[in-house]
């Protein structure tokens, strides 16, 4: 089997809301597509993820460059936990 090469790797966050209001609420960008949820979850989806991309960008680095303590360090400052 041939070793993966970081430049055949590829990652996306996947947000999906599981709350309604009967609205259909789909939003994509770079490393990221979001899907359901009311106005006020999909909104705060949206609001982590594109701060994640921000702080991601900040240190130079790709998703799938990321160890899983990098991820996790990212997203805990980007929900601000």
């Amino acid at each position: 089997m041939k070793p993966v090469d970081n430049h055949d790797r590829q990652a996306m966050l996947l947000g999906v809301g599981l709350d309604s209001d009967g609205h259909r609420r789909i939003t994509q960008g770079e490393n990221f597509y979001l899907a359901g949820g009311t106005e006020e979850t999909h909104g705060r989806m949206a609001e982590t993820v594109i701060k994640f991309n921000e702080k991601l960008a900040r240190r130079g680095k790709k998703l799938h460059d990321l160890s899983r303590e990098e991820f996790r360090d990212l997203m805990g400052e980007a929900s601000d936990r």
